[in-house]
């Protein structure tokens, strides 16, 4: 188990054994999900948004349309 401290803004550091395995990196997008009193942290990857194409949209328009988007975040 490892442990995160909350600063004064809300702000938490994930801990780098982490941020490693989940291949987590400055300005990666983590989704916070509330389920039965608990907090989930879910990196929104590449493989999460594959995982959902069968679900959002048979062609995969959805995932397309947010790897697009990812790739002009990048840019800027």
């Amino acid at each position: 188990m490892e442990v995160a401290v909350v600063r004064s803004k809300g702000q938490i550091v994930i801990p780098a054994k982490i941020r490693k395995k989940f291949g987590i990196k400055n300005g990666s997008r983590i989704a916070l999900i509330e389920k039965d009193e608990k907090i989930i942290m879910q990196p929104l990857d590449k493989e999460y948004f594959n995982n959902l194409a069968g679900i959002l949209d048979e062609k995969g328009k959805m995932l397309k349309s947010l790897i697009d988007d990812k790739k002009k975040e990048k840019v800027l």
